[in-house]
């Protein structure tokens, strides 16, 4: 199961664009709000941090005289793997993330303006949320196009505005769904006391991907910050809010696509210490994969520069147009949007990658492939619950494990590692 990240936030600030450069898909981008109606789901393909096992084994292989270094014009510069997704050049694998574009939210989304509850339905199975945001200060709170040259001042509360309403609406949303079976919710609480509540809380939101656990950290959180002597039944709606509030951060955590960089007030990022906000530039990133996959250039995402071959037959508009974009990126640094899928899947979602095979000497699965699966997994995965993962019988019938790096034997519950290697042993 690919993890699935959901591209939120208001219309008209770029989201589309951004999804096209994520996944290269071709879907509607246009300067009006709704463009998106239903949402697009697609695949990005994200770097891995640590460097394919590919190299272990080719640095094995070569030591032990069994291969020849890689050529100085080999195209994947050394790579082994066969990958089933994905990419291998030079140990730098990229592995498959589900990117859901939802179509834009307005203010009172959760009362039914727009397309209402069915914007916030399509969040549900999201495990992660990025909002991009009109760092420009561009855009108007329904999305209508106000021009460019906004000031500091003006962008900050226009970016506050957005990112605002998105809380809002999402903690208003839980908190109607709690509402709704309330009076269920507590006699639960009168015949079980705190139990019955956290019960009651896990099984209305568990379409939402709550688990026991988020729901018991939402509630001390929820306890903190609205501390109350009122009993369960006595709650308001403004309770029940806050009560989603404190939901919403363990369902839904958010981090924001500060979109149009390049043209923000440079005083924008600065302003939102207390969120994970990273300047992007989503136009850019589409502009240089499609050059890219024309030949126009040599670009790889996440770079802060492009090479032009000597080969390229550019019209003077084209070398004006990559001239400007050249000096564009170097002046941020890069696009930004694969250091901040890299920072959503790494470092918010708190991912790892492994690598079952079916032979822990050679690392190729049965068919002789080197390496052909790389797993996203959460970090703390055991290994019975990666076999259950690659297939069901393999963790139904799981035996026990084998570190392909140093063939030691592992149990069910061995905690896996960023880049393991793992054969498994099952019940056939």
């Amino acid at each position: 199961m690919k993890v699935r990240i959901g591209l939120v936030g208001k219309p008209n600030v770029g989201k589309s664009t951004f999804f096209s450069a994520a996944t290269l898909a071709q879907v509607d981008i246009a300067n009006y709000p709704f463009c998106t109606i239903d949402p697009n789901v697609g695949v990005a393909f994200v770097q891995a941090r640590q460097p394919c096992p590919c190299q272990a084994l080719r640095a094995r292989l070569e030591g032990e005289g069994r291969l020849e270094p890689a050529s100085a014009d080999d195209p994947r510069q050394g790579s082994l793997c066969e990958p089933r997704t994905g990419t291998c050049v030079n140990h730098r694998r990229s592995v498959p993330v589900a990117l859901v574009d939802v179509a834009g939210l307005v203010p009172g989304a959760s009362e039914g303006r727009g397309r209402g509850n069915a914007f916030l339905a399509d969040l549900a199975n999201c495990d992660v949320l990025i909002q991009v945001v009109d760092a420009a200060g561009t855009t108007d709170e329904e999305g209508q196009f106000l021009g460019a040259g906004s000031s500091a001042e003006e962008a900050v509360e226009r970016v506050r505005a957005e990112v605002t309403f998105l809380q809002d609406e999402l903690d208003a949303w839980i908190g109607g769904l709690l509402a709704e079976g309330w009076n269920r919710g507590v006699r639960r609480v009168q015949a079980e006391g705190e139990k019955g509540l956290t019960s009651f809380v896990h099984e209305r939101l568990s379409g939402l991907g709550a688990t026991p656990t988020k729901v018991a950290q939402a509630m001390a959180n929820f306890r903190d910050l609205a501390p109350t002597n009122q009993q369960p039944w006595d709650w308001d709606s403004a309770v029940l809010r806050t009560l989603g509030q404190s939901l919403r951060k363990q369902l839904f955590p958010i981090v924001y696509a500060a979109n149009k960089a390049d043209i923000a007030p440079p005083t924008v990022i600065d302003a939102f210490p207390e969120l994970t906000m990273i300047p992007c530039m989503a136009d850019m990133e589409l502009a240089l994969r499609r050059a890219s996959g024309s030949g126009l250039i040599r670009y790889r995402p996440g770079d802060a520069s492009f090479e032009i071959p000597a080969s390229a037959s550019l019209s003077e508009a084209q070398s004006k147009a990559l001239d400007h974009m050249q000096q564009r990126l170097a002046s941020l640094g890069g696009t930004g949007l694969a250091g901040l899928m890299d920072r959503v899947l790494f470092a918010e979602l708190d991912h790892i990658v492994v690598y079952p095979v079916a032979d822990e000497t050679h690392w190729v699965d049965g068919d002789g492939r080197v390496l052909p699966d790389a797993f996203v997994v959460p970090r703390g995965l055991h290994a019975k619950a990666l076999a259950a993962r690659v297939h069901t019988d393999l963790g139904e019938g799981f035996i026990r494990g084998v570190d392909g790096r140093t063939k030691r034997v592992v149990g069910a519950d061995h905690e896996l590692s960023d880049s393991d290697v793992l054969k498994i042993h099952a019940k056939t």
